[in-house]
């Protein structure tokens, strides 16, 4: 057998074997992870209400922008990414405030 045609049988072997390796990848049915719990294991003892709040409006999908809570939630997490250093709201977050106390909130975080 001379070096050509051992060339090519390699060759024409080795495109059968990666055509066989895709075809038995391709057909393999995609296994799913099990469901993701829905919240993180809060740690005990430091459980933050925002975060709560957060998790509660991620699961309500297209309503959470209609919702007066997740409306301040979302100011109140953008505030808290944007001021350097604030780990605590400035107010109890988890309380419900009335409606001049949530259109205030709109305010720069120096308060003026």
């Amino acid at each position: 057998m001379d070096s050509k045609t051992l060339a090519r049988v390699g060759a024409i072997a080795f495109v059968a074997v990666a055509i066989t390796a895709t075809v038995i990848e391709l057909s393999r049915k995609e296994e799913r992870p099990e469901a993701a719990p829905p919240r993180p294991p809060a740690q005990a003892g430091a459980t933050d209400p925002l975060r709560e709040e957060l998790f509660r409006c991620q699961s309500l999908g297209e309503a959470g922008p209609r919702d007066p809570a997740c409306l301040r939630a979302w100011a109140e997490s953008r505030r808290r990414f944007l001021t350097p250093g604030t780990t605590r709201p400035q107010t109890g977050f988890g309380l419900p405030r009335s409606g001049a106390e949530a259109g205030s909130r709109g305010a720069a975080p120096g308060g003026e």
